[in-house]
């Protein structure tokens, strides 16, 4: 679906643009102070809750900034990024970990059962183990060690901010937004005259980023391009990386203003744009643990065995970053439009 398409599509509910934003906003900052009342019980929850909140109200300020007083809106934007970002890192690190050793743990047995089978099909005795079941365990250690450690320190940072005054003049901000939204004149014109233009501006930044990025190339299986970057230099598999993060930002933006100016939208546009943004989650939980064995691969003194089972991780992550941008390319060029030739 093309900008133009995005912005005709259903109109958002009756009443003003102030009314609707108002709306969205107050859900959203009940959903904050819920997950507010959750912390020192069940933190996991609660984390979530003001991770989602604050990304949201985040996202939905910046698309729709003309609607809210820009003094009231920008710093408040600025802490809610603070914020989302310092309590998104340890669930990060414990879910790069978990990837990792899982993937260990899945070379090291797909390789001891090519290695088991003979000329003749009929296995042979269980093997001591090859380089990579050698290197698998210290490799796994390694990993586990430092990832660990980082996710103790993400931890020590969040408890750290949420002890902070900072953080309590933030939730005193949320409190007030629960009640009343700072708006602007331009709220009080009609929500379906006034939003789905904004809408559609954030889709189509969204579909321009898509349509800069190599999709006719990624959507050849086993092209190599996500392997052979990271062979190269060491910031260019990062380089590389860097367009495909900025559309799944974009494509998060993109869904957060559908879900104020659109949240009846039509189906199968709301799944396709679901379905894009686990792709490039995907893309980006293997980029990251890519370079997360590329650190521990650069490890001082670290024995052959476990260097060569860390190279080849490696290469089976980046292998996963091809296979995510293989599957957003063939759902997502259907979806827009080719670009225009020069």
């Amino acid at each position: 679906m093309n900008a133009e398409a995005y912005d005709a599509a259903r109109p958002p509910g009756g009443g003003t643009a102030g009314e609707v934003l108002t709306r969205y906003l107050h859900e959203r900052a009940t959903a904050f102070l819920r997950g507010l009342s959750l912390r020192g019980g069940n933190e996991t929850e609660a984390d979530r809750l003001l991770r989602g909140s604050a990304r949201r109200i985040g996202g939905v300020l910046h698309i729709y900034g003309t609607l809210t007083d820009a003094g009231w809106a920008e710093p408040l934007r600025v802490e809610l990024g603070w914020l989302s970002t310092t309590l998104g890192r340890e669930p990060r690190y414990v879910s790069r970990l978990d990837r990792l050793l899982g993937a260990l743990r899945r070379l090291s047995v797909t390789v001891e059962e090519q290695e088991a089978v003979t000329v003749g099909g009929a296995p042979p005795p269980a093997p001591a183990g090859g380089p990579l079941a050698l290197g698998a365990a210290r490799a796994g250690a390694l990993l586990e060690r430092q990832l660990t450690l980082a996710r103790t320190r993400a931890h020590s940072a969040s408890l750290q901010a949420v002890g902070s005054s900072r953080f309590h003049a933030l939730a005193d901000a949320i409190a007030v937004l629960a009640s009343e939204v700072p708006l602007t004149p331009a709220a009080a014109g009609p929500a379906a005259t006034v939003m789905p233009p904004m809408a559609a501006q954030a889709y189509a930044r969204l579909a321009d980023a898509a349509a800069a990025l190599p999709l006719h190339r990624a959507a050849h299986p086993y092209n190599a391009d996500a392997v052979q970057a990271s062979l190269g230099a060491d910031l260019t598999a990062d380089l590389q990386d860097a367009p495909w993060h900025q559309v799944r930002v974009l494509l998060r933006l993109s869904r957060y203003a559908a879900e104020v100016s659109r949240p009846e939208g039509d189906a199968a546009d709301r799944q396709r744009l679901a379905d894009a943004a686990l792709l490039l989650e995907r893309h980006r939980e293997a980029a990251e643990s890519a370079a997360a064995v590329a650190t521990a691969a650069r490890t001082p003194r670290i024995a052959p065995a476990t260097a060569y089972a860390l190279g080849v991780l490696h290469a089976d992550q980046r292998h996963e970053v091809e296979a995510a941008r293989f599957a957003f390319s063939r759902l997502w060029q259907p979806a827009v439009p080719k670009p225009r030739a020069r």
